[in-house]
């Protein structure tokens, strides 16, 4: 999803379930983590978890702000650039799918209700770890989402960064007739917009090369 010019760094947050304690563990190690990132100069740094940066209406401009005082770089959250894809989408009513557990599920339920996104119909795996999400295959995906798809909605969210839902986007999108965000696709997209480069890799940041980003979605569609 990144054109030439563009590249990204990663460490990791220590996650190994889905407990409200192990989630919240995470950000323990939140201001140490980003200040790795800020050690490469990077242009941004992006707190990279659909489960964490949704767990409350105010928890995502809180970790802006924590990494922000630490590396006195720009950031955002995976939260952020989910509910700016759907209002660039005109996304007000969805379905929302997910592989997380009950509790973490419905958590995220709440937090797109509380920002004016209506979760009109909605199915979760009630998987508890990373491990487990990545081992699902894209095909599997792809036919759990067609199944559980209902309803008259404006776009359908497959949440969760740990999926392998990138290769679906396209596929999903024709069989459905409406547009399809995941977390990967909405902070990739977000990434772009927010840094200079549009999503059709037309780039303000040195060295970017011009190109289209195509195969994810409509909403890689907006900006050329």
């Amino acid at each position: 999803m990144l054109p030439a010019g563009v590249s990204m760094l990663v460490t990791r947050l220590p996650l190994l379930g889905s407990s409200r304690t192990e989630l919240m563990g995470m950000l323990d190690q939140l201001e140490a983590s980003a200040k790795l990132l800020a050690d490469a100069k990077v242009d941004v740094v992006v707190f990279h978890c659909t489960a964490v940066s949704t767990f409350a209406p105010d928890l995502a401009q809180g970790i802006r702000e924590r990494i922000e005082a630490a590396t006195g770089i720009r950031s955002f959250s995976t939260a952020e650039a989910i509910l700016t894809a759907l209002a660039r989408l005109k996304a007000r009513r969805i379905t929302l799918l997910t592989p997380y557990i009950d509790e973490v599920h419905q958590r995220e339920a709440a937090f797109l209700e509380s920002n004016g996104v209506a979760v009109a119909s909605d199915a979760n795996l009630g998987i508890d770890t990373n491990t487990e999400m990545s081992r699902l295959e894209p095909g599997e995906i792809l036919h759990w989402a067609l199944k559980h798809t209902r309803g008259s909605t404006d776009a359908c969210f497959l949440s969760c960064t740990a999926i392998r839902s990138a290769p679906i986007i396209h596929s999903l999108e024709q069989a459905l007739g409406i547009p399809v965000i995941t977390s990967n696709q909405s902070m990739a997209w977000h990434l772009l917009r927010g840094g200079g480069v549009s999503a059709a890799g037309q780039g303000v940041i040195e060295g970017a090369v011009p190109g289209t980003v195509q195969g994810f979605g409509r909403l890689f569609e907006f900006d050329r």
